[in-house]
């Protein structure tokens, strides 16, 4: 594989996944609005947002330490970087070596990290009970994610994203009861990581109900921007993440050309697409859970993982 091809296939999946995910976002949105009879806003709505929140000067409390200035270019970066890691329309990108799942989730705790102590710097209310309820559903959702990882190791033999996807494209694995177990431990974690409901409703800003909102409240202008950005680009990488290992299909190599990499283009959007609308008629469908039902909602996701690695370490004679 040459360079030049690989190359641009990463900066130009790097863009797409950058300018789709406030577009998802939006997509959700008006899929939502839809499904409860009403118009809804256009799907571009989170673009304009943005824009708008980008010409605008933060105002930060007199107590604000560098750490708010700082955090959301971190969390911002950190999520990027995750997001390149993730193929989308095609695989064997000059990241795909690096493609690690274990890297992933380490980069992705990174951005919640910083998110947290952005939240935790001004000292207010709010910030602190967000902080708190996102790492306390953390300790849940990262060994979920990581016995998940186990899994597909074992399957694939590696934990690079890129690896796994191509032989589960190629069909070398087969249907597996551990894949099923895997997919819902996986789906639950993706809900709780993005702050979706049933673990938390990202259109509301009530007290006993928000967790991400709440730790947002002392942004404004770009900083406010930034962090949107950040939550729209890592919808946009679990839903690829969740497209690259249960919906393999359609991804083109880096080095098989432009008409390749179109229709891998197509298949990538037909893909997320799916995966919004399900995401809306979800959502649409079921209430938020109470804060103290979250641990067993996750809970059940870490059971799932964890089912799903012991029946494979059964099943190929591990044991």
């Amino acid at each position: 594989m040459t360079l030049l091809p690989s190359l641009l296939a990463q900066l130009l999946h790097l863009a797409l996944m950058l300018a789709v995910g406030p577009l998802l976002v939006g997509l959700v949105r008006w899929l939502k609005a839809r499904l409860m009879g009403r118009q809804g806003a256009n799907p571009l709505q989170p673009w304009r947002d943005l824009l708008k929140l980008l010409r605008k000067q933060p105002l930060l409390a007199e107590n604000a330490s560098v750490v708010s200035l700082a955090a959301p270019y971190a969390a911002l970066g950190a999520t990027a970087a995750a997001a390149a890691l993730v193929p989308g329309f095609t695989h064997g990108m000059l990241l795909a070596p690096m493609a690690d799942l274990i890297l992933i989730a380490g980069l992705l705790a990174l951005a919640r990290f910083a998110l947290a102590l952005a939240a935790m710097d001004v000292g207010t209310a709010f910030g602190d009970l967000g902080a708190a309820r996102e790492m306390s559903f953390a300790a849940f959702t990262e060994p979920a994610f990581m016995l998940a990882v186990l899994a597909f190791a074992m399957l694939a033999g590696t934990t690079n994203l890129d690896a796994v996807g191509s032989l589960l494209q190629e069909g070398m694995v087969g249907l597996r009861v551990t894949l099923g177990l895997a997919s819902l431990a996986l789906l639950a974690v993706a809900l709780a990581e993005n702050g979706r409901l049933p673990v938390d409703n990202p259109a509301t800003h009530l007290e006993l109900t928000m967790v991400h909102e709440a730790m947002l409240l002392e942004s404004s202008g770009r900083q406010l921007a930034l962090w949107e950005m950040q939550g729209a680009l890592r919808l946009a990488l679990w839903l690829s993440l969740l497209a690259a290992l249960f919906l393999p299909f359609g991804t083109a190599p880096a080095d098989a050309g432009p008409l390749a990499w179109l229709f891998g283009l197509l298949a990538w959007a037909i893909k997320l697409g799916l995966l919004a609308v399900a995401l809306a008629i979800l959502e649409s469908v079921i209430a938020k859970m109470r804060v103290f039902r979250v641990p067993e909602f996750l809970g059940a996701a870490l059971l799932l993982a964890l089912l799903g690695a012991v029946f494979l370490f059964l099943s190929t004679g591990l044991a």
